[in-house]
């Protein structure tokens, strides 16, 4: 360190107006604006790109909507598609009843493989409440 340095850094007196004090150049700039890079980095990474990625399979979903699929919509009602058109869907909810949607208002399509079946006495508590409807 040379003494001008050390005078500044104690409070000693003020340098002479014709003294250069060094400065630290284009690293100096460029390294106060990395903290910057790295929290757009992080939003990205952790934000932005898993928000694309849902938007681009949910998009998939809606395209390959077909005859026949069981599907949910974003405000519960479970149902089965009867029509496709370009831009909604008929859903069979019950025997005789039949709703249009927005194909956007599909939340999900249910995969027959995974939906749980009912289980056996399931089946039977239903026949007794049934038979107690008739009685």
């Amino acid at each position: 360190m040379n003494f001008l340095s050390l005078q500044l850094l104690f409070g000693g007196a003020q340098p002479p107006a014709d003294a250069q004090i060094p400065s630290g150049g284009f690293g100096q700039g460029l390294m106060s604006f990395l903290p910057f890079v790295l929290i757009i980095a992080i939003f990205y990474f952790l934000i932005i790109r898993p928000q694309n990625k849902k938007q681009k399979e949910t998009q998939k979903m809606l395209e390959a909507l077909k005859k026949g699929d069981k599907v949910v919509t974003i405000g519960g009602v479970y149902g089965t598609i009867q029509n496709v058109k370009e831009k909604t869907v008929v859903i069979k909810v019950d025997d005789d009843v039949k709703i249009e949607f927005l194909r956007s208002a599909i939340s999900s399509v249910l995969d027959p493989a995974k939906q749980v079946e009912e289980k056996p006495e399931d089946k039977q508590d239903k026949a007794i409440e049934n038979k107690e409807k008739t009685e």
